[in-house]
Protein backbone atom coordinates (compact mmCIF):
# COMPACT_ATOMS: atom_id res chain seq x y z
CA UNK A 1 0.00 0.00 0.00
CA UNK A 2 1.20 3.17 -0.74
CA UNK A 3 2.06 5.99 1.40
CA UNK A 4 0.46 8.72 -0.78
CA UNK A 5 -2.74 7.14 -1.08
CA UNK A 6 -3.46 4.05 1.41
CA UNK A 7 -7.00 3.67 0.20
CA UNK A 8 -6.49 3.59 -3.50
CA UNK A 9 -5.19 -0.26 -3.79
CA UNK A 10 -7.56 -1.86 -1.28
CA UNK A 11 -10.45 -0.08 -3.52
CA UNK A 12 -8.60 -1.21 -6.62
CA UNK A 13 -8.48 -4.51 -5.92
CA UNK A 14 -12.37 -4.56 -4.68
CA UNK A 15 -13.34 -3.62 -8.04
CA UNK A 16 -11.04 -5.57 -10.38
CA UNK A 17 -12.81 -8.61 -8.09
CA UNK A 18 -16.28 -7.17 -8.42
CA UNK A 19 -15.34 -6.48 -11.87
CA UNK A 20 -14.63 -10.33 -12.41
CA UNK A 21 -17.00 -13.36 -12.29
CA UNK A 22 -14.81 -14.65 -8.82
CA UNK A 23 -14.58 -17.86 -11.17
CA UNK A 24 -11.09 -19.81 -10.77
CA UNK A 25 -10.11 -17.73 -8.16
CA UNK A 26 -8.56 -19.30 -4.97
CA UNK A 27 -11.54 -18.43 -2.23
CA UNK A 28 -9.89 -18.98 1.05
CA UNK A 29 -6.39 -17.02 -0.22
CA UNK A 30 -9.00 -14.53 -1.50
CA UNK A 31 -11.01 -14.10 1.68
CA UNK A 32 -7.96 -14.43 4.00
CA UNK A 33 -6.54 -11.40 1.30
CA UNK A 34 -9.53 -9.08 2.06
CA UNK A 35 -9.23 -9.23 5.70
CA UNK A 36 -5.63 -8.28 5.61
CA UNK A 37 -7.15 -5.45 3.03
CA UNK A 38 -9.48 -4.31 6.01
CA UNK A 39 -6.50 -4.64 8.46
CA UNK A 40 -4.25 -2.01 6.06
CA UNK A 41 -7.47 0.14 6.24
CA UNK A 42 -7.74 0.59 9.67
CA UNK A 43 -3.35 0.69 10.48
CA UNK A 44 -3.98 3.73 8.16
CA UNK A 45 -6.49 5.17 10.17
CA UNK A 46 -4.63 4.81 13.29
CA UNK A 47 -1.08 6.09 11.44
CA UNK A 48 -2.53 8.83 10.11
CA UNK A 49 -3.79 9.42 14.49
CA UNK A 50 0.18 8.77 15.20
CA UNK A 51 -0.27 5.70 16.59
CA UNK A 52 1.85 2.50 16.16
CA UNK A 53 -0.66 -0.21 15.05
CA UNK A 54 -1.00 -3.58 17.34
CA UNK A 55 -0.16 -6.48 16.51
CA UNK A 56 -2.14 -8.11 18.63
CA UNK A 57 -5.22 -10.15 17.99
CA UNK A 58 -8.84 -10.62 19.36
CA UNK A 59 -11.06 -13.52 18.90
CA UNK A 60 -7.90 -14.54 16.78
CA UNK A 61 -8.09 -11.93 14.04
CA UNK A 62 -5.69 -8.63 13.91
CA UNK A 63 -8.47 -6.94 12.42
CA UNK A 64 -10.50 -6.93 15.65
CA UNK A 65 -7.62 -5.49 17.74
CA UNK A 66 -6.82 -2.53 15.39
CA UNK A 67 -10.46 -1.78 15.52
CA UNK A 68 -10.54 -1.37 18.91
CA UNK A 69 -7.06 0.47 18.98
CA UNK A 70 -8.95 2.86 16.68
CA UNK A 71 -11.97 3.44 18.69
CA UNK A 72 -10.07 4.23 21.59
CA UNK A 73 -10.73 8.08 22.12
CA UNK A 74 -12.90 7.90 18.80
CA UNK A 75 -16.79 6.52 19.82
CA UNK A 76 -18.07 7.13 16.26
CA UNK A 77 -15.45 5.05 15.17
CA UNK A 78 -17.29 1.77 17.03
CA UNK A 79 -19.52 2.56 13.97
CA UNK A 80 -17.17 0.14 12.17
CA UNK A 81 -17.05 -2.35 14.56
CA UNK A 82 -19.52 -4.68 12.88
CA UNK A 83 -18.86 -4.17 9.66
CA UNK A 84 -15.08 -5.73 11.00
CA UNK A 85 -16.90 -8.30 12.28
CA UNK A 86 -18.80 -8.96 8.78
CA UNK A 87 -15.27 -8.76 7.02
CA UNK A 88 -14.79 -12.04 9.45
CA UNK A 89 -17.43 -13.62 9.68
CA UNK A 90 -17.78 -14.11 5.65
CA UNK A 91 -14.52 -15.40 6.16
CA UNK A 92 -15.17 -18.07 8.21
CA UNK A 93 -17.94 -18.77 6.00
CA UNK A 94 -16.00 -19.07 2.52
CA UNK A 95 -13.75 -21.33 4.59
CA UNK A 96 -16.54 -23.80 4.82
CA UNK A 97 -17.06 -24.16 0.71
CA UNK A 98 -14.32 -25.90 -1.54
CA UNK A 99 -12.92 -23.55 -3.78
CA UNK A 100 -14.47 -21.99 -6.36
CA UNK A 101 -18.49 -22.89 -5.89
CA UNK A 102 -21.29 -20.63 -6.62
CA UNK A 103 -22.11 -20.08 -3.71
CA UNK A 104 -18.24 -19.21 -2.05
CA UNK A 105 -17.86 -17.11 -4.99
CA UNK A 106 -21.09 -15.01 -3.78
CA UNK A 107 -19.56 -15.06 -0.49
CA UNK A 108 -16.44 -13.15 -2.03
CA UNK A 109 -18.32 -10.80 -3.30
CA UNK A 110 -20.24 -10.10 -0.06
CA UNK A 111 -17.19 -9.78 1.87
CA UNK A 112 -15.76 -7.06 -0.94
CA UNK A 113 -18.46 -4.70 -0.62
CA UNK A 114 -17.92 -5.21 3.22
CA UNK A 115 -14.35 -4.42 2.33
CA UNK A 116 -15.24 -1.42 0.28
CA UNK A 117 -17.80 -0.14 2.96
CA UNK A 118 -14.95 -0.29 5.58
CA UNK A 119 -12.63 1.47 3.26
CA UNK A 120 -14.92 4.12 2.28
CA UNK A 121 -15.86 4.65 5.95
CA UNK A 122 -12.43 5.01 7.09
CA UNK A 123 -11.38 7.39 4.12
CA UNK A 124 -14.06 9.67 5.25
CA UNK A 125 -13.05 9.58 8.87
CA UNK A 126 -9.71 10.89 7.61
CA UNK A 127 -11.90 13.30 5.75
CA UNK A 128 -14.62 15.22 8.09
CA UNK A 129 -14.57 14.40 11.71
CA UNK A 130 -17.40 13.10 13.39
CA UNK A 131 -18.77 10.62 10.04
CA UNK A 132 -19.49 7.36 12.23
CA UNK A 133 -22.79 9.50 13.39
CA UNK A 134 -23.83 8.72 9.94
CA UNK A 135 -22.36 6.55 7.45
CA UNK A 136 -20.02 6.90 4.48
CA UNK A 137 -23.00 7.96 2.03
CA UNK A 138 -22.14 11.41 3.08
CA UNK A 139 -21.54 13.62 -0.07
CA UNK A 140 -18.07 15.00 1.24
CA UNK A 141 -16.99 11.69 1.04
CA UNK A 142 -19.11 10.07 -1.94
CA UNK A 143 -16.99 13.65 -3.72
CA UNK A 144 -13.93 13.52 -2.28
CA UNK A 145 -10.96 10.77 -4.34
CA UNK A 146 -9.33 8.46 -1.99
CA UNK A 147 -6.23 10.30 -2.67
CA UNK A 148 -7.81 13.24 -0.85
CA UNK A 149 -8.99 11.44 2.19
CA UNK A 150 -4.99 11.09 3.54
CA UNK A 151 -3.73 14.48 2.61
CA UNK A 152 -6.92 15.81 3.78
CA UNK A 153 -6.68 14.36 7.38
CA UNK A 154 -2.66 15.54 7.81
CA UNK A 155 -3.23 18.84 6.82
CA UNK A 156 -6.25 18.71 9.53
CA UNK A 157 -3.58 17.84 12.47
CA UNK A 158 -0.93 20.09 11.26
Amino acid sequence: MSEADPFAEVLDRVDRFLASDGEGCKATAQAEAFVADGELVLAAWLAAKGEQPTDETIEGFRLLALHRQGARGDASFNACRETCREIIYLRNVITLYDDDTAECRHQLRLQAMVLRHLALFVGGKLVEAGLGDFCCSAKAVRNAAPADTLSGAKAARH
